[in-house]
């Protein structure tokens, strides 16, 4: 059992991980494989700021973050995306499969994650997809901002 599904385990919250075969690259790829809402997808991003790094976790439907909002929720001058080897270092994982919960990183959550009663994004693995309740994404991580 790797660390975050011990993590997932001990927590007491309603999830579940699901194998797929192939990895799954998009929101919309997501989406038509599990058939849910595209909005009920939600990647994480690491962020590079002035401050140090931080996870973004977002609705598939908002399409793209607005890096200028996203530093001045979190007070900083600076943010762009980290470069895919600063990804690898942080987190252990490949872009794409950076897992929504786990990680030792201050976490920006979108609210309109909140509207569904399960969301789906990465566990750490290219094959396997974490499928949770949202709420449960603030008590696994540290959110620093709620966004949206």
């Amino acid at each position: 059992m790797d660390s975050i599904e011990s993590a997932l385990k001990s927590s007491g919250c309603d999830y579940e991980l699901i194998l797929h075969e192939n990895p799954i690259h998009t929101a919309q790829e997501g989406a038509d494989y599990f058939t849910i809402e595209i909005g009920q997808t939600a990647p994480t991003l690491i962020l590079k700021t002035d401050k140090g790094y931080l996870a973004v976790t977002f609705s598939g439907d908002r399409k793209r973050v607005d890096f200028a909002e996203i530093a001045n929720l979190v007070g900083c001058k600076h943010v762009q995306l980290a470069t895919k080897k600063e990804v690898k270092q942080i987190t252990g994982c490949e872009i794409g499969s950076v897992p929504m919960v786990g990680l030792a990183l201050p976490f920006v959550l979108d609210k309109q994650l909140l509207r569904y009663p399960f969301v789906y994004g990465g566990s750490g693995q290219a094959n396997r997809t974490l499928k949770i309740a949202p709420n449960a994404l603030q008590q696994l991580n540290n959110v620093v901002v709620v966004w949206g």
